[in-house]
């Protein structure tokens, strides 16, 4: 694709899914990039005298390091008969048509590796590199197998590092569509404002529940499926925006004629990985149960 045609690319990839479009999406210029990182982990303060300067010890100098986004090869391949464009209603747009549901789903699974991805898995696409939830593996806090609810919610809370928390209010709780649903409940269970509020919420898709100001969050591609099949999700607690996705500038969406079969083949090809620019800024639930 053409630059313009790339960024257009771009825009419905991340329109359409619910974790890039919180997330900071780095277009990638080679097939490697380094995210710089620059904080104070201590304080950086001290208590001053006039005319005299700070000693060699009281100084401070920032933390600095770097996360590399490496970005994998991905392909997704469609073929269509002569035969099913001449007999489609839509005929000669069927075509445009298939090309626009192709990036949909590529959309979809965009965002089922960037969440589900684990270099150990059996399945070659999602071992490609880890997603969100294998990364997320410094504030760890068991849910014990109980349905998401506010002490869940609490306890992720208090594992997230103080200094992380200045900005609470731009974090959100990501976690499954059926966790999200139970935890709304609990509130819809209570009979206040506060829990007519949140059974509108689900029912008009008004505002977004949540715990202490922040958002919680339902991501369709987020598992149920986890703890040896005992219908368990996780929970990541974070600011979206610690979420980087590279995306390779180069993305290739080509056609092609196989005369013989009498087919049109449909190619769509590109690179793309996922970090946390500061993985200790991130805690996660598992063994959350749904279902």
């Amino acid at each position: 694709l053409v630059p313009e045609q790339a960024q257009k690319f771009l825009r419905i990839l991340i329109k359409k899914s619910v974790i890039m479009g919180m997330s900071t999406v780095e277009p990638m210029k080679s097939p490697k990039k380094e995210v710089d990182k620059i904080r104070f982990a201590s304080r950086i303060l001290r208590a001053g005298q006039s005319g005299q300067a700070l000693t060699a010890a009281e100084r401070s100098k920032p933390d600095l390091s770097k996360v590399e986004l490496d970005s994998k090869l991905f392909k997704a391949e469609v073929r269509l008969n002569n035969e099913v464009l001449e007999d489609s209603i839509e005929r000669g747009n069927l075509r445009n048509t298939v090309m626009q549901l192709m990036t949909q789903a590529v959309s979809r699974d965009m965002e089922d590796v960037l969440v589900n991805g684990d270099t150990a898995s059996a399945d070659p696409f999602l071992a490609q590199f880890d997603g969100i939830l294998k990364q997320a593996a410094s504030n760890v806090v068991n849910a014990g197998g109980v349905r998401l609810n506010k002490s869940i919610l609490r306890d992720l809370l208090r594992a997230m590092p103080t200094e992380f928390l200045v900005n609470k209010l731009d974090m959100r709780y990501m976690t499954s569509v059926d966790a999200e649903i139970d935890y709304r409940d609990t509130l819809t269970d209570r009979a206040t404002p506060g829990g007519d509020s949140a059974l509108g919420a689900f029912v008009n898709n008004e505002a977004t529940i949540g715990y202490t100001g922040v958002p919680v969050v339902a991501v369709p591609l987020f598992p149920e499926d986890l703890g040896g099949g005992a219908n368990t999700t996780n929970v990541v607690f974070c600011d979206p925006k610690n979420i980087h996705v590279g995306i390779h500038r180069e993305i290739r969406l080509e056609t092609d004629k196989d005369i013989s079969a009498g087919e049109v083949i449909m190619v769509i090809s590109l690179r793309f990985d996922t970090k946390y620019a500061e993985e200790t800024a991130v805690a996660k639930a598992t063994n959350v149960l749904v279902g």
